[in-house]
């Protein structure tokens, strides 16, 4: 048997693994057989609904034993060759290049802030008690959350207010393209309703990113009417939403569907910069449910695009000039990315970027970073090589 360290390679402790077997079982071999058996601190699985996320997870845990698995559902995969769907993909670390601590929030529908901001601020002292003899080393965090919760924001907020300096990204948990149900994984087994919070400490260099393609127009939309717990627009401009929407963005003779609204997003202006939010779907009354959260009066800007190859490698470029050649990037992707991606014919072109720079993640419902919950958005963490 290889020794673990090897399995590692000699340029970061991230080992990564990718299967499309059938079965469950067979899945959870393939990947175990990929990976290191020993020296982990923890293994992060990103698994297509294909699978059954209880068995899957159950499989897992008795594949690794006591290293713990973290990770969640998908609405696709990014693999080590590129963007997957019905796959399952997972991420081993090192113990000698991390030190690990987590912690789940279960009831997220009864979710308080000060639950958030208690939970955020014992990881964080679970995670200094750990790591008080280490010098030169920093932390980061990686929220994973499930995708149909629609607390995101309050997770966030609490979350980014307790960690002080400790940087956080992430991505909500997807189910497909059906928006029925998603599931985080943590001790073993699947949850709905929940998310779990994971601070990894490396002498790694690491850089967190985001990274959008859209620009903002000089067209607005005011939300006039909302059921804001919903996320449901109701009205724009005083006029029924989706007709306004389909007028602002010119889609009037268009039918409204997931491709549309991957193409044409909305942005919202906060502390200076704009972030995109998604729209989920058209219901039957013209309403329109979003990814994110709503209010009434806030400002909506139809957004227009540019080239997403292009800006994602200038991204990757300036990530490789800040920390030097990078190993590996975790990454969360919009699930809309993709569909855009799709139906404007460079899918193969990105995914194929994707495997040359190895982002390793998923297509999300929905992207963390800092105390922001976005969309159409690729957000995540570059980590580096190992110092010669």
């Amino acid at each position: 048997m290889r020794q673990t360290e090897a399995r590692f390679g000699d340029s970061c402790g991230v080992a990564a693994a990718r299967s499309r077997a059938v079965s469950v079982a067979q899945a959870a071999t393939e990947i175990a057989e990929q990976l290191p058996s020993d020296g982990l601190a923890m293994v992060l699985v990103f698994l297509s609904p294909y699978y059954d996320p209880d068995r899957f997870i159950a499989e897992m845990a008795a594949h690794f034993g006591d290293t713990p698995i973290y990770g969640c559902t998908t609405a696709g995969e990014l693999a080590p060759d590129g963007w997957e769907e019905n796959s399952v993909v997972a991420l081993a670390f090192s113990e000698s290049d991390f030190k690990v601590v987590a912690k789940p929030i279960f009831d997220l529908a009864a979710f308080r802030v000060e639950d958030g901001r208690r939970i955020g601020a014992e990881l964080r002292q679970e995670l200094l008690r750990r790591d008080a003899d280490v010098e030169d080393q920093r932390s980061f965090g990686l929220v994973l959350i499930d995708g149909m919760c629609r607390r995101e924001e309050a997770v966030m907020s609490a979350i980014y207010a307790s960690l002080d300096d400790i940087p956080v990204v992430g991505g909500s948990a997807g189910d497909g393209l059906r928006f029925e149900k998603t599931w985080v994984f943590f001790g073993g087994r699947a949850y709905t309703d929940a998310a779990v919070l994971i601070l990894l400490t490396t002498p790694l260099p690491f850089r967190l990113f985001k990274c959008d393609n859209f620009e903002p127009t000089s067209t607005k939309m005011v939300v006039t009417e909302a059921d804001i717990e919903g996320r449901i627009v109701k009205e724009l401009n005083a006029e029924p939403a989706a007709e306004e929407y389909s007028r602002a963005v010119g889609l009037a003779d268009a039918r409204l569907d997931p491709f549309s609204f991957a193409s044409h997003p909305v942005l919202v202006r906060v502390g200076g910069a704009y972030y995109a939010r998604s729209i989920q779907r058209m219901n039957p009354d013209g309403s329109l449910s979003f990814f994110c959260a709503i209010d009434e009066g806030m400002v909506l800007t139809a957004a227009k695009s540019r080239n997403p190859i292009g800006a994602t490698r200038e991204v990757f470029s300036r990530l490789n000039d800040e920390i030097g050649e990078v190993s590996i990037y975790i990454g969360f992707e919009c699930i809309f990315r993709r569909l855009d991606a799709e139906q404007h014919q460079f899918a193969r072109e990105m995914s194929e970027l994707y495997r040359q720079n190895r982002v390793i993640g998923f297509h999300t419902y929905g992207e963390q970073y800092g105390s922001m919950h976005v969309n159409q958005t690729l957000t995540g963490v570059a980590i580096g090589r190992r110092p010669d």
